[in-house]
C-alpha cells in the first residue's frame, strides 16, 4: 500500500469515525427508538464509488472496530459488524452490476435496509425472540427516509470530489 492510498483511507476512518460521533449527539426522536441517521454509510458509499472495494472494507472493519472501542462495547459492535457488513456487500453489488437506472440514493436505500435487517436478525439472535420481526416494517420505514437522505449527500460529496480530483 501506498503513501498516498494510506492516508486517503485514513481520512475516510477519520471522517467516518467523526460522523459517527456526531450522529450520537443528535437526539432522533422522530425515528423509530435505537434508529439512526446512518451518516456514517456516506463515507461507504462515497469510498466503493472512489476508491477499490477492499479500502472500503477496511474502512468499515476498522471504523466499527474502533467506534465500538470507543463509544459502543460489544453489543453495539454486534450490531455494527453485520448490519455493516450486510450493507457493504449489498452495496457493492448494486454498483457492480452498475443498473443505470439505480442511483446513489437508490444504491443507499439497499445499504439501510440491508443494515437493518441485520440489526433486526441480531437482536431476535440475542434476545431469542422472534417477536423482534414486528418491529421490521417501522425500522424499514426509516431506513427509507434515512437513506435517501444519506444517498443524496453521499452523491453530492462524491460528485464534489471527483470534480476537485482529490481522489
Amino acid at each position: 500500500m501506498n503513501n498516498k492510498k494510506m492516508i486517503t483511507i485514513s481520512l475516510f476512518l477519520s471522517m467516518a469515525i467523526i460522523l459517527s460521533y456526531i450522529e450520537r449527539m443528535i437526539p432522533t426522536p422522530f425515528l423509530v427508538a435505537g434508529a439512526k441517521l446512518g451518516l456514517t454509510n456516506i463515507i461507504t458509499i462515497t469510498t466503493l464509488v472512489l476508491l477499490d472495494n477492499k479500502s472500503s472494507f477496511l474502512i468499515i472493519i476498522l471504523r466499527v472496530t474502533l467506534v465500538s472501542l470507543l463509544f459502543a462495547g460489544f453489543s453495539g459492535f454486534l450490531y455494527s459488524i453485520t448490519g455493516g457488513l450486510l450493507s457493504y456487500f449489498g452495496m457493492s453489488v448494486m454498483l457492480k452490476l452498475n443498473f443505470k437506472e439505480v442511483s446513489l440514493v437508490g444504491v443507499s436505500v439497499i445499504g439501510a435496509v440491508l443494515h437493518s435487517l441485520g440489526q433486526v436478525l441480531v437482536a431476535m439472535f440475542i434476545f431469542s425472540n422472534a417477536n423482534l420481526l414486528l418491529y421490521l416494517p417501522a425500522v424499514l420505514l426509516t431506513s427509507l427516509i434515512t437513506g435517501i437522505f444519506v444517498g443524496l449527500v453521499a452523491n453530492h460529496l462524491t460528485e464534489r470530489l471527483i470534480k476537485a480530483h482529490i481522489i
